[in-house]
């Protein structure tokens, strides 16, 4: 484990927001997320070292590239709709994260030239298009000569989010575009509701703290989108967040939260059918309630730009 201080402003100073377990893998084990007092950037602090980190990503955690197959291909068709604005003559595309290499590959098909970048042994091998296998900040990429850059749900997983930020400027052509996505830490699912995949997210960002990481970097921010367009965020467990911290007047704990299904059905090695999730809104009828009414709350949230996802769209400075 390593104490850091802010990636972003690079203060010292910060308060503690929660504490949680790593809910997939290693529920023993608790992290606190903290907030920078002066720029307002969240992070995990402590944290596993890079060198620890992999402990955390076993190859049961790539399992969800290889399921829901249909859905990753409507989300690459959605991912792939922010580049539209790419010239055709800049169509020059490095993932960053790419994991199995579906995206870029599904924009190979679309007629880009495609490059990804993975660090993780237990992503699978790729060998239809050029993978980097060493950290971002380190590949040796040849100078300036992508069109696009992208990080689908990457930048919250790394260790120094700054020099990412930063090589993507460095390799990116004059004009070229940044698209990235991360979770929201001004929303329920990030700040409130215990839904962060802890200790693989690292870094919390809000639009206020991405906006400085660009303006530091050279680039200009072109949109920021707060939907479920690629991801979603569902604020589950917003019902007794409520009704603990306005009925019973305290703050909400890791205790409170309920199971959400595949929690429950996970937890007893059930499959999920339905009388199963019947089972489990027997058991927790007002986490029923909950997941039910959801999708109302994050509408309002999305609506109040508060949605638990952001897409960012960036270009770079001529």
């Amino acid at each position: 484990m390593e104490t850091v201080t802010c990636n972003l402003c690079g203060s010292d100073r910060h308060t503690v927001v929660y504490s949680m377990p790593d809910r997939l893998f290693n529920p023993e084990e608790f992290f606190t997320v903290v907030e920078c007092k002066e720029c307002g950037l969240g992070f995990v602090n402590p944290r596993p070292t890079p060198k620890e980190i992999g402990k955390y990503y076993p190859a049961a955690y790539y399992n969800y590239f290889r399921e829901n197959v249909e859905f990753h291909r409507k989300r690459y068709r959605r991912e792939a709709a922010y580049l539209e604005a790419v010239p055709a003559t800049q169509r020059y595309l490095l993932d960053v994260g790419c994991a199995n290499g579906d995206f870029p590959r599904f924009m190979k098909s679309l007629g880009w030239t495609v490059e990804g970048l993975e660090v993780s042994p237990a992503a699978a091998p790729i060998s239809d298009f050029p993978v980097y296998r060493v950290p971002f900040p380190e590949a040796n990429l040849g100078g300036s000569r992508y069109g696009a850059v992208t990080m689908w749900a990457v930048l919250e997983h790394v260790h120094d989010p700054m020099s990412y930020i930063a090589k993507a400027r460095s390799v990116l052509q004059p004009g070229g575009y940044f698209v990235f996505l991360v979770t929201n830490f001004d929303s329920l699912y990030s700040r409130k509701l215990y839904q962060e995949d802890i200790p693989r997210h690292l870094y919390f960002f809000t639009e206020p703290t991405v906006r400085q990481y660009l303006n530091l970097n050279g680039f200009n921010l072109v949109s920021c989108r707060f939907d479920d367009d690629v991801y979603g965020a569902a604020p589950l467990n917003w019902l007794f967040y409520f009704v603990v911290t306005y009925v019973k007047r305290r703050p909400f704990e890791w205790a409170d939260r309920k199971p959400t299904c595949s929690e429950y059905l996970a937890a007893r090695g059930l499959e999920p059918a339905l009388i199963s999730k019947l089972r489990y809104v027997l058991d927790h009828p007002f986490a029923g309630l909950d997941a039910m009414l959801s999708p109302a709350v994050a509408l309002v949230e999305k609506l109040l730009k508060r949605y638990g996802i952001v897409t960012y769209v960036a270009r770079k400075q001529d």
